[in-house]
């Protein structure tokens, strides 16, 4: 008997643009009900791959075959009507509308003809969000008003509003803690129960691991493994067949103490009703200190307090003896506090300028001749501090969207060292940025300490806060349960106490 055949067949996609070849003959196979997961570092040629598969991109060449019969994806309607849907890391909802209209945002539900609003599109949506195990999430509410893990519940939700069969999920877990990845990886569960596909991309390979059925690996536009068995692969090929080498998982070696210096950092009692609870915490030269929690713990909320992005409601910073005036991040930085958001691309990034004024913006005024900007001084300022990160290009002038994750967040680095900054606030610093990548932004953030700065790091991982801190503060429910130096806790110690709270020791 003549097996079935594969939903979802690409072979030989080449896609190329100005100067790139971004595709290089790939080929994916996915079967009906399976979890496919599609890995490779940043410029490895994931996103244009499914974007060709969303009908964004055409192909320059090759065949896509759905169901076993060839077809051409001209458009994202087009691939949604066969029933291939698609969530992006940044998801495309209209924050000013309702759940119900994001939903069925440009398949409005219709009777006799005529577009129904209001009742029919609230009662469909709740149907979609019962299955999907989020009835409390209110159709009426707009989206904007909802958490990130709700949002993507709505992006589901609007998935399978179609007849879907297949789902790209890009990086669905960026933002979620451990309980929202929990939820997510029951609802991709109960979709390949009922046949539905799943194409799942991660940087995280400890997921592909958990949830994987089998994996195809991408490398600089070319598929270098296809169909891999997810969980019986060992990690260490995964990394080599990503990187094209052998990618140790370990962290650079901490000092054996931190010299007892006088903290440059020093925070006392600082609070925000309602977020986190009266904190203190030093943090000396050379130092790096971890906060772990989950999100909702008030770790972004503390950083962006300290840095003045937020106003205390009681308490006070201090830089190297100094109090700084609450609520203003220019007095902040002045003092000598740079901060590498969670969000680099909205928060930190002007995405359309060049690296150079990236990395310069924040020192501006060193290069003012007369009311006008020296343009060679600025460009030499940038050249050195990008080149003493390694960052790739080496190029300062190409625009720094084009870059990967990983550089990008070099970029946000070379800025404050730029500044002369003595504190360094790091909040999620590998979000999005591809292991080979990691294991130099790990060398990078520790260098710097060892050179003398002071850094507080925030990350929803817990094994990077204790592979890269030497101290690390727990937190739960915006309140420290727990501090002691990094190398006497675990991954298991911590979640328990961010689970259960155990009182400060």
């Amino acid at each position: 008997m003549a097996s079935e055949p594969s939903l979802l067949s690409m072979s030989g996609i080449t896609k190329s643009f100005p100067g790139v070849r971004a595709l290089d003959g790939v080929d994916l196979d996915v079967q009906a009900g399976e979890v496919h997961c599609l890995l490779g570092q940043n410029g490895a040629g994931k996103s244009t791959l499914i974007k060709v598969l969303a009908g964004a991109h055409q192909p320059d060449t090759g065949t896509i075959r759905w169901r076993g019969e060839d077809v051409t994806l001209r458009s994202p309607i087009a691939a949604m009507r066969l029933g291939i849907a698609t969530i992006y890391q940044e998801l495309d909802l209209v924050e000013h509308l309702s759940v119900a209209e994001n939903v069925h945002l440009g398949h409005e539900p219709t009777a006799a003809g005529f577009v129904v609003r209001g009742r029919a599109a609230r009662a469909s949506t709740a149907a979609l969000l019962k299955r999907l195990g989020h009835s409390e999430i209110d159709p009426a509410r707009l989206v904007g008003q909802l958490s990130a893990a709700q949002q993507q519940i709505v992006s589901m939700a609007r998935a399978l509003s179609h007849d879907v069969r297949l789902i790209v999920m890009d990086e669905p877990s960026a933002a979620l803690d451990p309980d929202e990845v929990d939820n997510l990886f029951r609802i991709v569960g109960d979709l390949t129960a009922d046949g539905v596909a799943v194409v799942y991309i991660s940087h995280r390979l400890e997921e592909i691991r958990r949830i994987g059925d089998r994996v195809t690996v991408l490398k600089d536009g070319r598929a270098v493994a296809v169909g891999l068995p997810a969980k019986s692969t060992p990690t260490r090929e995964v990394v080599a067949l990503m990187t094209g080498r052998n990618v140790e998982y370990v962290f650079p070696q901490r000092p054996t103490a931190v010299p007892e210096q006088t903290p440059v950092l020093e925070v006392e009692g600082l609070a925000r009703e309602g977020e986190f609870e009266p904190l203190d915490l030093r943090v000396r030269p050379g130092e790096i200190v971890g906060l772990a929690g989950l999100v909702g713990s008030g770790r972004s909320e503390i950083l962006e307090t300290i840095y003045g992005a937020r106003r205390p409601t009681a308490g006070r910073v201090l830089v190297d003896g100094r109090v700084l005036r609450p609520g203003s991040v220019r007095a902040a930085v002045r003092a000598g506090l740079g901060l590498a958001p969670e969000e680099r691309k909205a928060q930190a990034l002007l995405m359309l300028e060049s690296v150079t004024r990236n990395v310069s913006v924040s020192s501006m005024s060193r290069f003012a001749r007369g009311g006008w900007i020296d343009r060679g001084a600025e460009l030499g300022a940038a050249r050195a501090a990008t080149r003493e990160l390694s960052l790739r290009p080496d190029n300062p002038d190409v625009p720094v969207r084009t870059l990967s994750g990983g550089n990008q967040q070099k970029a946000v680095l070379a800025r404050w060292l730029l500044r002369g900054c003595r504190v360094l606030l790091l909040d999620e610093p590998t979000r999005g940025v591809d292991v080979g990548a990691r294991a130099e932004l790990y060398a990078v953030v520790r260098r710097l300490a060892d050179e003398g700065l002071a850094v507080l790091l925030v990350s929803s991982e817990v094994p990077e806060v204790l592979g890269l801190a030497d101290r690390v503060l727990v937190l739960r429910e915006g309140r420290v349960v727990h501090s002691a130096p990094a190398p006497e806790l675990d991954e298991h110690r911590v979640l328990d106490l961010v689970m259960e709270g155990s009182p400060a020791s």
